[in-house]
């Protein structure tokens, strides 16, 4: 640690403002240089799909301040994002020209929106959302009786379609696959999420595949037109899509890191070279069991920021919880823990997708008689005691873990 002088942060969002934090609060006290390609303060993302649309003018979605920051001692540069690392010589060029030294460096550089080529050559009236701008741009877009179609139904494209619905557009949704959110959700919950959507009045298409796409002339100016594969037309005045990302991992591959889809990271956080970490969206990590996977999540990009600043400074990491994330849609909070795969899901309480907002539930995930996975419904609260019986691999016991009259705090 005594021979770390300055540490650069390449990425100025979640994982970037989180190392800043886990140095400082460790006592680091040597220079910290944050590099951003944007022109904002770092921010949070999770907002983006909900609170700047519903409630633009009093959502406040920066990590860290200025004041913050000056306060923690940081050199912040905006809107002059990194071009070149050059491992050798522990150096970082930017746009500008400028060149930057470090003793280490994080890359917290993120994702992009995984394009739509057909779609984006139509211009006007397409968007997608990863960043600020995105989602500024969309207020004005989703108005009282606007025809959107969203194509992707995950995890955005489901608080798209929430946030839309809350501001009265009309709403589809298509997704390719047979289930919404079916990479992070079990069966049993996709069909409440589906059921929800349709309460709310969103015309969702699963299994659903686009062939073709056009701009057309109408009387109130041009409408996409959205040619379905069994022949049907969708008309749209705006089209969202969101079918996943893909990690800014160029400036790795440039500087001849081990990359697969995003940055190959240890346990560490640590990349092919010992002085270069990376962290969040953009970093596959090697897990316990032996494969690389990434994780996209909020509670990932902080996790893995605390292990970068953490290993550096020579401090001993705890083991993680149960993997974690949240969504907020149609006015319902979905919290998530530890095996989406688990080989079956029991219910705690009962479903009842009718009841809309009101509806409050616990799902247990049970792979071998042991419970590996959790999700709760309006019922946050017990979301802390499900991290629990994950974390030391409880046996599921029906007639404690479903009895209503007894609080799963005692017996978590």
């Amino acid at each position: 640690m005594s021979n770390i002088e300055t540490i650069v942060i390449v990425g100025a969002g979640q994982a970037g403002a989180s190392a800043i934090l886990e140095l400082r609060s460790n006592k680091f006290a040597g220079n910290i240089i944050l590099i951003g390609d944007e022109l904002h303060l770092p921010y949070e993302r999770p907002p983006l799909s909900k609170d700047v649309i519903l409630k633009p003018e009093e959502t406040k979605v920066e990590i860290l301040s200025e004041e913050k920051l000056a306060t923690l001692g940081v050199t912040h540069i905006r809107g002059n994002g990194v071009v070149k690392i050059n491992p050798e010589a522990k150096t970082v060029e930017l746009q500008k020209g400028d060149v930057v030294a470090y003793d280490k460096l994080l890359l917290a550089t993120g994702g992009a929106a995984r394009r739509l080529p057909n779609f984006d050559a139509l211009g006007k009236h397409v968007y997608t959302l990863r960043n600020l701008e995105d989602s500024q741009a969309l207020v004005p877009v989703l108005q009282a009786g606007q025809r959107i179609v969203l194509i992707g139904g995950g995890v955005i494209g489901l608080e798209l379609a929430s946030s839309a619905r809350f501001k009265d557009c009309q709403v589809t949704v298509i997704e390719m696959g047979p289930m919404v959110m079916g990479r992070s959700s079990p069966q049993i919950l996709s069909e409440f999420l589906l059921a929800q959507q349709h309460l709310a009045g969103v015309d969702v298409r699963l299994a659903t595949s686009i062939t073709n796409c056009r701009l057309e002339q109408n009387q109130q100016g041009e409408e996409v037109v959205i040619t379905l594969a069994d022949g049907e037309e969708l008309r749209a005045d705006a089209v969202i899509y969101g079918v996943g990302i893909v990690p800014n991992a160029q400036l790795a591959i440039d500087a001849g890191l081990a990359v697969d889809v995003a940055i190959q990271v240890n346990q560490n956080c640590q990349t092919s070279h010992p002085d270069i970490y990376a962290a969040g969206d953009v970093a596959t990590q090697l897990r316990a069991d032996g494969q690389y996977r990434r994780v996209e999540t909020w509670e990932n990009a902080n996790l893995q920021a605390g292990i970068f600043a953490r290993h550096i400074l020579g401090i001993e990491h705890p083991t993680p919880n149960p993997a974690w994330f949240w969504t907020d849609q149609l006015d319902i909070n979905y919290q998530f823990v530890g095996d989406m795969a688990a080989a079956e899901w029991i219910v705690r309480g009962v479903i009842r997708p009718e009841l809309r907002a009101a509806s409050s539930f616990v799902l247990f995930g049970v792979t071998d008689g042991i419970i590996v996975g959790g999700i709760t419904v309006n019922a946050a609260k017990e979301m802390r005691h499900l991290k629990k019986l994950i974390a030391k691999s409880a046996a599921f016991e029906a007639e404690k873990h479903l009895d209503l009259a007894l609080d799963l705090r005692k017996i978590a």
